[in-house]
């Protein structure tokens, strides 16, 4: 149960905290607090908070908390976590063509086995993001070969003003882990994905690979953010961190996972600015090893101790 302070909001039904700890909402377990943190009851409550929020308040958006390092000194702004509150997941079909409806707070795994179960193909790589529809949509998150944006039929979004549009791909450029949204927009509610139909088993053989190579090949279980820094062109980070001996190199409560080397893990001394530390120490050293410069995959936010 939180310790954080209610905050009266008028109509609003979800759950308003003040200065919430940002260890109970983040994979790593670590980070200050948010000033202001929303669990909305549901959709429409989601809305309701968004339009009576001030239109210069900063506003993070929050599925699992993986792939996100929130500093010590915490959040000056609005946190809204959409997990648990925005998780409708269901077939669609639109003039002959099949689709996967997905809220925001679906989580990938849980959306990669939903087409598994109905037959249906090209979503088997979500079965290994960490994290929620929301989040693979906000940075065109991948997996083994297979990134979100080429599946997407349609977006649905919220806008600064409250206003919700659904949106075609071509409103948004996006490249490798990396999404510009369209001016004035705020979060992600839903998503309409591209489908085609197993006929083979070959979708439900990936999927089920693609989680039994997760769990084989990455530190399940432990405190991490997934993957920490993006892939350079031709090469992998895992293997750049790796041939610089930087397996299970330690900064206070962070480390460099021994099972995979682009994964940190944290244990229950670490802080944010230990991680932060760890990454700075990552970039560094290959940089000077190997002359490439790792560009970090998380997003990092908040403000320092």
């Amino acid at each position: 149960m939180s310790t954080g302070r209610r905050d009266p909001l008028p109509a609003i039904r979800g759950r308003v905290l003040r200065s919430e700890p940002m260890t109970r909402h983040t994979t790593w377990r670590v980070g200050g607090p948010a000033d202001r943190y929303f669990e909305p009851a549901d959709r429409e409550d989601l809305i309701a908070f968004v339009r009576a929020l001030p239109a210069d308040e900063p506003v993070l958006w929050l599925g699992l908390g993986s792939n996100l390092l929130v500093r010590d000194g915490g959040w000056r702004g609005t946190i809204i976590a959409l997990h648990g509150a925005l998780d409708a997941l269901r077939l669609e079909e639109a003039g002959g063509t099949r689709l996967i409806y997905a809220e925001a707070g679906v989580h990938c795994a849980r959306l990669a086995k939903f087409a598994e179960r109905h037959h249906l193909a090209g979503l088997g790589f979500m079965a290994g993001i960490p994290g929620t529809v929301g989040g693979a949509l906000a940075m065109n998150a991948g997996a083994w070969g297979g990134e979100t944006w080429p599946n997407v039929a349609m977006v649905e979004m919220v806008f600064r003003d409250g206003s919700v549009r659904w949106l075609e791909p071509t409103h948004f450029r996006y490249g490798y882990r990396e999404v510009e949204l369209p001016a004035g927009a705020l979060g992600f509610l839903a998503a309409r994905f591209k489908v085609s139909v197993d006929t083979d088993g070959a979708h439900a053989r990936y999927t089920r690979e693609a989680l039994a190579r997760r769990k084989a090949s990455q530190p399940v279980g432990k405190p991490s953010a997934g993957s920490t820094f993006r892939n350079p062109p031709g090469d992998h980070a895992a293997r750049l961190i790796e041939s610089c001996g930087l397996k299970g190199y330690r900064i206070g409560g962070a480390e460099v996972s021994t099972q995979h080397a682009n994964f940190l893990i944290t244990d229950d001394t670490a802080s944010a600015a230990d991680v932060e530390a760890l990454i700075t120490h990552i970039r560094r050293t290959v940089k000077a090893k190997t002359g490439i410069d790792l560009e970090p995959e998380v997003r990092i936010v908040g403000e320092p101790l």
